[in-house]
C-alpha cells in the first residue's frame, strides 16, 4: 500500500513553467518587422513616433509607418498653408496647421507656449526635433505610407506631402501586414 499525499492549496496553485522559446534553427533568420501606426498629429505623439521609428532603423529593423488621420497633418509640407478643395477641407487645416514644425500639444498647448517650452527643452538638452528625427529615419530606409481614405477625406495630394512619402494604400494593406507578422505600434 503506498500513500500519495494530495497537494496543498499552496501547491495547486504553482503554475509550471512553459518551455524556453527555441532560437530559429541555424542559418534561419527571423524576420524583423515593425508597423507604427500614426493616427495623432499632436506634437508629443509625432516626436515619439519619429523616435521610435529612427530608434528601430537604426537597431536594423524593418520599420513601416502607416500614417492616417491626424498624423497625416505632419507629413503635409511645413509651407503649406491651406490644404483641401472644398470649403470644409480647407477650415479643417485652417483650424489645424499642417506640417511637422507647426504641431500643437495635446495637454498644457497654452496657444503655443508648451510647444515654444517643448523645442527649448529640447535644444538645451540635445534632443532632436521631430523634424530631425523625420529626417534621419527616412535617411535609414523608413517607410512611410500614407492613408488613402484619409488624403481623400482631407483632400490631400501627392503634392501637398513632403518627399520620400510612399504610395498610399487602404486599411487592406494595413492588414495583410499584420497578418504577415509585422509587429503593430499605434501612436
Amino acid at each position: 500500500m503506498t500513500l500519495t499525499a494530495e497537494p496543498t492549496a499552496v501547491e495547486a496553485r504553482v503554475p509550471t513553467p512553459e518551455p524556453a522559446p527555441q532560437p530559429a534553427p541555424e542559418g534561419e533568420v527571423k524576420p524583423r518587422d515593425l508597423l507604427i501606426i500614426d493616427y495623432s498629429g499632436e506634437l508629443e505623439k509625432v516626436w515619439a513616433m519619429t523616435i521610435l521609428a529612427s530608434t528601430a532603423a537604426a537597431m536594423g529593423v524593418k520599420t513601416r509607418v502607416f500614417v492616417t488621420f491626424w498624423g497625416l497633418q505632419a507629413f503635409v509640407k511645413d509651407e503649406k498653408r491651406i490644404t483641401g478643395r472644398n470649403w470644409m477641407q480647407k477650415m479643417l487645416s485652417a483650424m489645424q496647421r499642417p506640417g511637422i514644425s507647426h504641431r500643437k500639444l495635446s495637454k498644457m498647448n497654452f496657444l503655443g507656449l508648451g510647444p515654444w517650452m517643448m523645442r527649448r527643452l529640447a535644444r538645451q538638452y540635445n534632443v532632436a526635433s521631430p523634424k530631425e528625427l523625420l529626417e534621419m529615419a527616412r535617411d535609414m530606409g523608413v517607410e512611410f505610407i500614407p492613408c488613402q481614405m484619409t488624403m481623400d477625406m482631407f483632400g490631400l495630394t501627392r503634392d501637398d506631402l513632403i518627399e520620400g512619402m510612399g504610395e498610399p494604400v487602404g486599411a487592406a494593406t494595413v492588414i495583410g501586414l499584420l497578418s504577415e507578422g509585422s509587429a503593430p505600434l499605434f501612436i
